[in-house]
C-alpha cells in the first residue's frame, strides 16, 4: 500500500517561488489522487506491498491491464515524493557543495552549464512532464525529459533531481511563463537532500 508523504515544510514555506495555493492543490489533490489510483490498480496483486521504485522497475511483470494505471499514477507518486523532498525555503545564490558539485562540474563542465541544460530540457518538454538529472546504472549522470508522469525508474535510472513542468506545478503563479518558473525554482532546491540521493 502506497502512502501520501507529508510535506517536510509548511504549505507556504516555498513562497514567493511557489505559492501556498499551488502547494495545497499539488500535494493534497494531485499527488493524493495518484496514490489513490495507484493503490486501486495494485490492489489484489502481488505488487501491492512493494516499494514504488521496485514496482516501476518491473512494470512489465505486472498484469497487462494494470500497467498503464501504475505507470501513470505510480510514476506520479514516485516523481512527487522526490520533488517534495528536494525542495526547501528559498535561498538566493543556492548552489550545491561537496560531492554533487564535483560530479556536476566533471560531467557538464560547470554548475552553471548543468543548470542551463536541465532548465532548457525541462522548459522544452512539449506538454506535461519533467526535466531530470539521473544516475545511470553505470554511475554516470544524465539529463533528459520524460512525458506525463513517466519516471526514470521505468528505464532503470535513479532520479536525483526533477523539475515538474506540468501546468499544475506553476500556472497559478507564472501563467504560461514556464521559463520564469524554472529559473526561480533553483532557489528552492535542497542540495543537502540531493546529496543524500546522489
Amino acid at each position: 500500500m502506497l502512502d501520501l508523504p507529508k510535506l517536510p515544510y509548511a504549505y507556504d514555506a516555498l513562497e514567493p517561488v511557489i505559492s501556498r495555493k499551488i502547494m495545497e492543490l499539488h500535494h493534497d489533490k494531485h499527488h493524493a489522487g495518484y496514490v489513490a489510483k495507484a493503490n486501486a490498480a495494485l490492489e489484489d496483486t502481488e505488487w501491492a506491498d512493494k516499494s514504488i521504485e521496485e514496482i516501476l522497475k518491473n512494470l512489465s511483470k505486472l498484469p497487462k491491464d494494470k500497467q498503464t494505471a501504475v505507470r501513470n499514477n505510480g510514476g506520479g507518486h514516485a516523481n512527487h515524493t522526490l520533488f517534495w523532498k528536494i525542495m526547501r525555503i528559498p535561498q538566493e545564490n543556492n548552489e550545491p557543495t561537496r560531492t554533487v558539485r564535483a560530479a556536476l562540474e566533471k560531467t557538464f563542465g560547470s554548475f552553471e552549464k548543468f543548470k542551463t541544460q536541465l532548465s532548457e530540457t525541462a522548459v522544452g518538454q512539449f506538454g506535461s512532464g519533467w526535466g531530470w538529472l539521473v544516475k545511470k546504472s553505470d554511475g554516470s549522470l544524465a539529463i533528459y525529459a520524460t512525458a506525463n508522469q513517466d519516471s526514470p525508474y521505468l528505464t532503470g535510472d535513479t532520479p536525483i533531481l526533477g523539475i515538474d513542468v506540468w501546468e499544475h506545478a506553476y500556472y497559478l503563479d507564472y501563467l504560461n511563463d514556464r521559463a520564469a518558473y524554472a529559473e526561480k525554482w533553483w532557489q528552492v532546491v535542497n542540495w543537502d537532500e540531493v546529496e543524500k540521493s546522489f
